[in-house]
C-alpha cells in the first residue's frame, strides 16, 4: 500500500491488511452481525486493502538426498484466499492494530478470517446455491 512521501506499507507472510468497519450491526455489504458478536467484539468486518504473498513453502525437489545443495533461491508461496477489495469477517482478538500515515488499520492472519464477501466473482471458492 502506497503512502505519502513514497513510503510503502508491505504486508508479509499470510497476513491481510484491513480497513475496519467500526460499530455497526449491519455491514456495508449487507451482512448482519448478531448483537452478541458486536457487543463483545468477538468478530468484526472490514475491507481488505492489501495481502501478503502467502505461506512460504519449499519446492518438492528441495527434499533431495543432498540437502546441502543450493536451490534455485526463488521463494514459493501458498497464496492467501483474500483479495484486495474483499470484505472480510474475522476474529477481532487475532488482529493487531497499526497506524500508518495517520490512519488506523488492522493486520489479520489468514487463519483468523472467517468469511470473505467478494463482489462479481464466480469460481470454486464462491458459495453457490
Amino acid at each position: 500500500m502506497e503512502g505519502e512521501g513514497g513510503k510503502q506499507l508491505i504486508v508479509v507472510g499470510d497476513r491481510v491488511l484491513i480497513e475496519p468497519e467500526e460499530g455497526k450491526e449491519r455491514t456495508k455489504v449487507g451482512l448482519y452481525l448478531p448483537a452478541s458478536a458486536v457487543d463483545r467484539q468477538s468478530v468484526q468486518g472490514g475491507r481488505v486493502l492489501a495481502t501478503g504473498p502467502g505461506t512460504p513453502i519449499g519446492a518438492p525437489t528441495e527434499l533431495d538426498e543432498e540437502p546441502w545443495k543450493i536451490g534455485s533461491g526463488e521463494a514459493r508461496y501458498l497464496p492467501v484466499q483474500a483479495r484486495v477489495g474483499d470484505f472480510a469477517i474475522f476474529f477481532r482478538k487475532a488482529s493487531v492494530e497499526i497506524s500508518f500515515e495517520g490512519k488506523d488499520y488492522l493486520v489479520v492472519p489468514q487463519a483468523a478470517i472467517l468469511a470473505l464477501v467478494r463482489e462479481g466473482a464466480a469460481g470454486p471458492d464462491v458459495f453457490q446455491r
